[in-house]
């Protein structure tokens, strides 16, 4: 299987490479192991070899059944004796790479080697073993001398153009991608791997023309989700949905059901994107950004409350996801009927990320805003010590400001609610608010020329629509992007 998992950037596919270990050399084992210590010349008695045969077989049986351990314990037994046998010590590898001891793997993989330099198979077991272990330039020199040792083998090619992929070199995977692809045009893992390569590098014919190829071959869900990100790239966006809405179908995955969802929030067919998440949550309850794009899409929609709802889903599924707490945050703007819950998960967060600005920011929000909703003693104390903290831990960040200046113009004190707005201003021109509140507070101070300039402005920022629109759109988009990039489920 394909290691696409791992990837950092682009769109990574939901398979997991699990390891380019060969199993080839198990059939016939004993066989070989057999013929060679009958060929020894050293060989003293024929009841030894039939000893040392029968030890091997039974080790050999024993890994086959997925009895490592006991598989470990015949060979260790037989090792000193056979150590100068090739079959012994790559059996011996194998079996300790399958209890996951890679350092004594590579030990008697490496001793395999030095056997039979010439094996690009022992070659292949010890790459992906040191690829494993994370001794990633050791394992892409037996990748590259097992292609040298059989430059015309499907796996040799594969496996070096999948250790490419995992190292984030994209471009130099696509050679042998495609020279394995040539060799075994019925590989559909290779095929796969070679379009998503092909996406990820901008070649989008070519990857859209693989997809196809493959879908004549076996119609599966996966295909059909890599096929709507091509057409989104190519910005063929009723296609994508198309292809999305297939795949959900077809494969009714997380990826998929997430992929479908977005797509139609992108666009911004809120009501279809609600429906699409409502489904996908119902089938991975522990998804927490299938629960964030519920929240957004119900927040979109205009259905506040349930909005709230699924976000306070969403951070108790991941009280670190900072996107999480920044939607919460919004919606909880238009809906603070759940204030007592809201104030309960950014105190968690705020806690558990004490040198996050941000978490010291949404914190003193929530007390704030819940006061609004039926809290007649606000501990507003609380909040002014939240905002400095936060502008203390992140100076440059414009909100804090504009907020303390909003408390402190609450209380009339404008010769500490203008420095505030000015310098949220300065951090952030285009904030609105900060220009009407600036203007408010110089008209109480007699600045009428100076107040007239702030409301001008504020006139000028407020019609600027489709800038407000263009913001809500780039949060969904990065929220999308981000969200296609790293682990999803929670555990």
């Amino acid at each position: 299987m394909p290691f696409w998992g791992f990837l950092l950037c682009g769109f990574p596919s939901r398979r997991f490479w699990k390891g380019a270990l060969s199993k080839r050399f198990e059939w016939g084992l004993a066989m070989v192991f057999s013929v060679a210590l009958c060929a020894s010349p050293a060989q003293a008695h024929e009841s030894q070899t039939e000893d040392l045969n029968s030890e091997f077989q039974s080790a050999s049986a024993a890994y086959d059944a997925g009895r490592y351990a006991e598989a470990e314990e015949k060979l260790e037994r037989l090792l000193p004796r056979a150590s100068d046998r090739f079959e012994v010590q790559e059996l011996l590898g194998m079996v300790y790479f399958s209890l996951q001891q890679d350092a004594k793997a590579i030990e008697h993989l490496d001793a395999a080697v030095q056997l039979k330099p010439d094996s690009a198979v022992a070659r292949t077991n010890l790459a992906a073993t040191l690829n494993h272990a994370g001794n990633t330039d050791r394992a892409g020199e037996q990748f590259r001398k097992a292609l040298e040792l059989e430059p015309n083998n499907f796996d040799a090619n594969h496996n070096l153009g999948e250790f490419y992929v995992k190292m984030g070199k994209l471009t130099d995977a696509l050679p042998f991608l495609q020279q394995a692809q040539q060799i075994n045009p019925s590989s559909y893992d290779n095929g796969y791997d070679l379009a998503l390569a092909d996406f990820l590098t901008g070649q989008l014919s070519a990857a859209k023309q693989m997809v196809q190829v493959l879908l004549e071959k076996k119609n599966t869900g996966e295909l059909h989700d890599l096929l709507g990100q091509i057409d989104e790239k190519d910005g063929k966006f009723v296609a994508a949905e198309n292809e999305f809405e297939t795949a959900s179908h077809l494969d009714p995955s997380e990826e998929d059901l997430f992929d479908w969802g977005s797509e139609l929030l992108l666009h911004r067919t809120y009501e279809p994107a609600i429906q699409v998440f409502r489904e996908a949550t119902r089938r991975f309850p522990t998804s927490p950004r299938l629960m964030i794009g519920l929240g957004m899409a119900l927040d979109l929609g205009g259905k506040f409350d349930e909005a709230v709802t699924a976000l306070i889903a969403a951070v108790d599924l991941a009280p670190t996801d900072a996107r999480c707490y920044l939607f919460l945050s919004q919606a909880f703007d238009s809906s603070p009927s759940q204030a007592q819950e809201v104030k309960e998960r950014f105190h968690r967060y705020a806690g558990l990320q004490p040198a996050n600005a941000l978490a010291q920011y949404y914190y003193a929000l929530s007390l704030w805003k819940g006061s609004r909703a039926g809290d007649a003693n606000p501990d507003l104390q609380a909040v002014e010590s939240l905002l400095k903290r936060s502008i203390a831990l992140d100076e440059k960040l414009p909100e804090p400001h504009l907020q303390l200046g909003n408390l402190y113009a609450d209380r009339h004190d404008y010769a500490g609610s203008v420095p505030e707005y000015v310098r949220a201003l300065e951090l952030n021109p285009n904030l609105a608010d900060a220009h009407f509140r600036l203007g408010t507070d110089y008209v109480h101070l007699g600045k009428k020329d100076k107040a007239q300039e702030e409301f001008e402005m504020y006139k000028k920022l407020r019609a600027q629509h489709l800038a407000e629109v263009d913001k809500e759109k780039a949060e969904v988009e990065q929220f999308v992007y981000s969200s296609k990039s790293g682990p999803s489920v929670a555990h």
